[in-house]
C-alpha cells in the first residue's frame, strides 16, 4: 500500500469512527456524494401550467443541500421517455425520478423499474397499487379539486350569463374531478348554472383549445377555467373576448390582469420533498402521497381586483372548512348529467376515498360527455 493511500485510508478511518451514528455517517456520505434527482417534462418549462409548475419545485430542490437536479423538457408520452429516463440513470448517475406527465406511467415507468431497482421512480398522477406496481415506484397527486371547488364559488358570483365554461384536455378521472368540483361549487352559489365542457384530446393543442375557448365564449360562457398543461392559450383568448378566467396549475394572473379571478395552483414541492428526504435518508420510497390545501399540495392564485367582497367571503369561508377537514365536495345525492344517481343519499366521499381516483362520469349541470 503506497504511503498516501494508507494516508487516505487512516483518514478515512478516522472519519468513520467520528460518525458515531448510522444517522451521522449516512449524513457524511450524503456530504460526500449528492443525489442526483432527474425531473422530466413533457412541455416547455415555461408553459404557464402544469409543466411550470413542477419547474418552479425543481428550482427549490436546487437550492437544497445535497441534491443535485438534471432537467428534460418536450418529452413526449412515447418510448422517448424510457430513452431519456435511460439516460439519467445511465450518464447523469440519477437515483430518483420525477417523470411528472401522466402517460409515463404505463407503460413507461413500468417498464424500466424492474431493471432499474436501485432507483427511486417517482410519478405525478398515477394510481399506485400494492403488489401491483413495484416498490420503488411511487405516485404523488393533490387534491386540486379543492381549488376547482372554490374557483367554482368564485365564478358563480361573477358569472351574468350563468353560463360557465371548462376547456379539458382528455376525461381522465382527475380531469373529471376537476370540471364536477368546479360545477358544484359554482351550483353552491347559484343552482340553475351550467359548466359547458370541450375536451381538445390532447394535453397541449393551441388551436384546439383557442378553438374550444372561442366556441364556449359564443355559446354565452362568461366565466373559465381549464384542465390542459398550458392554460395560456385559454386565459388569453378568453380575455381577448372580453371573459373571465380562473387559472390552474401556475399563476396566469400576469397574462390577463383585468380577466383573471383567481386559480388553482400546485405546490410540488411539498411532494417532492416528502421523496427526496426519503431517498436521502435511506427510508421506504413513499409510494402513495397525497395532500390538499390542508396538507400544502396546492393553493389558491390572489384574488383579482374585480372579484367582489360576496364572492371573497364565500370562498374564504368554504375554505376554512376544508382547512378544517369538515368539508366534502362530493356528497350523497349527487347525480350525473344522465339523471342517474353517482352517490347515494347519507354518504359523502372524503379525498382520500380511492372511489374518487376512477371517477368516470359528469355531475349534474355540467353540458357535455365523458364518451
Amino acid at each position: 500500500m503506497s504511503q498516501l493511500n494508507r494516508r487516505e485510508s487512516i483518514q478515512s478511518l478516522a472519519a468513520l469512527a467520528s460518525a458515531s451514528t448510522l444517522a451521522g455517517w449516512s449524513a457524511l456520505a450524503r456530504a460526500q456524494k449528492p443525489l442526483t434527482v432527474g425531473v422530466i417534462y413533457v412541455g416547455p418549462r415555461d408553459d404557464y401550467g402544469y409543466n411550470q409548475a413542477h419547474a418552479q419545485a425543481a428550482a427549490e430542490l436546487k437550492k437544497l443541500p445535497g441534491i443535485k437536479v438534471v432537467e428534460e423538457e418536450n418529452v413526449p408520452e412515447t418510448a422517448a421517455v424510457q430513452k431519456t429516463m435511460t439516460g439519467m440513470i445511465a450518464q447523469d448517475g440519477a437515483k430518483l425520478l420525477f417523470p411528472t406527465s401522466f402517460g409515463y406511467f404505463d407503460p413507461h415507468i413500468l417498464a424500466l423499474a424492474p431493471k432499474n431497482p436501485e432507483v427511486r421512480f417517482s410519478h405525478c398522477g398515477g394510481l399506485w397499487a400494492e403488489g401491483k406496481h413495484p416498490k420503488n415506484v411511487g405516485s404523488f397527486f393533490g387534491y386540486i379539486d379543492e381549488c376547482q371547488y372554490l374557483n367554482g364559488v368564485i365564478a358563480g358570483h361573477m358569472t351574468k350569463s350563468n353560463k360557465i365554461a371548462f376547456v379539458a384536455a382528455k376525461p381522465i378521472p382527475q380531469v373529471l374531478r376537476n370540471i364536477n368540483a368546479f360545477t358544484l361549487g359554482a351550483r353552491s352559489v347559484k343552482p340553475g348554472i351550467t359548466c359547458s365542457v370541450i375536451f381538445t384530446g390532447d394535453w397541449s393543442m393551441a388551436v384546439k383549445e383557442a378553438e374550444a375557448t372561442n366556441s364556449l365564449a359564443d355559446q354565452g360562457c362568461d366565466v373559465f377555467t381549464m384542465h390542459v398543461d398550458g392554460p395560456k392559450v385559454v386565459v388569453e383568448t378568453a380575455a381577448k373576448r372580453g371573459k373571465m378566467v380562473c387559472g390552474y396549475h401556475a399563476s396566469q394572473a400576469k397574462l390577463a390582469p383585468n380577466a383573471y379571478l383567481t386559480g388553482a395552483e400546485w405546490n410540488w414541492l411539498t411532494a417532492y420533498k416528502a421523496v427526496v428526504e426519503a431517498a436521502q435518508s435511506g427510508k421506504p420510497h413513499p409510494n402513495f402521497l397525497r395532500g390538499g390545501l390542508k396538507e400544502g399540495y396546492v393553493k389558491m392564485s390572489a384574488y383579482g381586483p374585480m372579484v367582489s367582497d360576496a364572492a371573497k367571503k364565500n370562498a374564504e369561508d368554504t375554505k376554512a372548512k376544508m382547512l378544517a377537514g369538515s368539508f366534502d365536495i362530493f356528497q350523497g345525492g349527487l347525480k350525473d348529467n344522465k339523471g342517474a344517481v353517482v352517490i347515494p343519499a347519507g354518504k359523502a366521499l372524503k379525498q382520500t376515498d380511492l372511489e374518487l381516483e376512477k371517477m368516470n362520469y359528469l355531475v349534474e349541470g355540467v353540458v357535455g360527455s365523458v364518451g
